[in-house]
This record gives structure tokens, C-alpha cells and sequence, in this order.
């Protein structure tokens, strides 16, 4: 929008004429440029994720402090109390079946799809840690051994955090297989 003041500004400077020429051609585009990240639209989809939670909380008979931010270019709403372990479940199962649940009464109201992360009683932020451990581990057997390296399958939060502590390694890892088997696999440098 500033661009048409200043176009306007020219056309008014240049006798009426106007030069188009503020747009980088196709070929000059910058794909690493990145969107600018809508902060007050990942606080509006922590909100309403925070009232589906509370809602679920409400109808379930569980305590909970619902707490929400924006970390990067993600709304995350954390649940902490005193007995949360059956909204973890099994290897965090149930905590990724209610984040995509509230992920779809996020889209629902906005529209828009959702890449929200949700947390229950610490425990995604406790798996980052040790995730971030097994693949700085696995990173240095790679470098020792010069070999390919596949971990166990993994959630897609859990090969996430392994890919970027891979990435911070300077090494390079992928995903294969099937969900829910797909597993990272951590190549040495060629």
C-alpha cells in the first residue's frame, strides 16, 4: 500500500505519468524470503484453541492452567496441572489427538489452517530435550563412523526436533517410511 502512495507521489512529480517498475520481475523473486508471521492471528488462534481446551477440560472433570504464546511462527497453548498423564497417554498419543482436534476447531473458526502446538503438563518440552540429546548423540556416531544413521519412528514433533538439532549439527537428515513408522535417517557429510 505504500508502494501506491509513492507511485502516486511519482505520477504527481512526473506530469501524470507513471513508472511501474517497484515489483521485481518473476525471475528476480526471492523464494527465501519468508512471510511476514501475523502475530495478533496466532494469538487470536491461541484464544480460541485455549477455549476448545478449556471446554474439553471442563467436560472431562480436569484441573488445568491454560497458558498461550507464540514461539516462532506458531501459536502454543501449554496445559499444566497436577493430574494431566491421561491427556498424554501412551508416548504422548492422546496430546497428539486432542492438537489435532483443537487444530480443527481452530480452522473451523478461522479458515485458515492451523500449524498450533499444544502441550499437557510439561511433556512435549520434556521430549524436546531428550529428543535434542538422541540426535546430537546419533549425529556424533555419524561423524565417528562416516555411516547412515536411521533412528526409531517418531511423531512428526518428534522427527522435527531431530531434524533441527541434525540441521544445528551441520549434518543432513531425512524422513522415511510410512506414518506411523516414518523414522529419521541422519546422512553423514559427503
Amino acid at each position: 500500500m505504500s508502494n501506491s502512495k509513492s507511485n502516486t507521489a511519482n505520477a504527481e512529480d512526473t506530469g501524470g505519468s507513471v513508472a511501474v517498475a517497484d515489483a521485481p520481475e518473476p525471475e528476480e523473486r526471492d523464494d527465501t524470503m519468508e512471510p511476514a508471521i501475523d502475530i495478533e492471528e496466532l494469538e487470536r488462534e491461541g484464544d480460541i484453541a485455549a477455549d476448545y481446551i478449556e471446554g474439553l477440560l471442563d467436560i472431562a472433570d480436569f484441573d488445568g492452567d491454560i497458558d498461550m504464546d507464540v514461539e516462532g511462527d506458531r501459536a502454543m497453548v501449554s496445559v499444566v496441572g497436577a493430574t494431566l498423564d491421561e491427556l498424554i497417554g501412551d508416548k504422548g498419543e492422546v496430546l497428539e489427538a486432542m492438537q489435532e482436534l483443537t487444530r480443527l476447531a481452530v480452522h473451523r473458526t478461522t479458515g485458515h489452517r492451523s500449524r498450533l502446538m499444544l502441550d499437557i503438563g510439561g511433556y512435549r518440552e520434556g521430549r524436546r530435550k531428550a529428543l535434542t540429546r538422541i540426535g546430537k548423540e546419533a549425529v556424533e556416531e555419524v561423524k565417528r563412523t562416516g555411516e547412515i544413521k536411521p533412528l526409531a519412528p517418531m511423531s512428526p514433533f518428534e522427527r522435527k526436533v531431530v531434524h533441527d538439532a541434525v540441521a544445528a549439527a551441520g549434518l543432513h537428515s531425512e524422513s522415511e517410511g510410512e506414518e506411523p513408522n516414518r523414522y529419521v535417517v541422519i546422512h553423514p557429510v559427503d
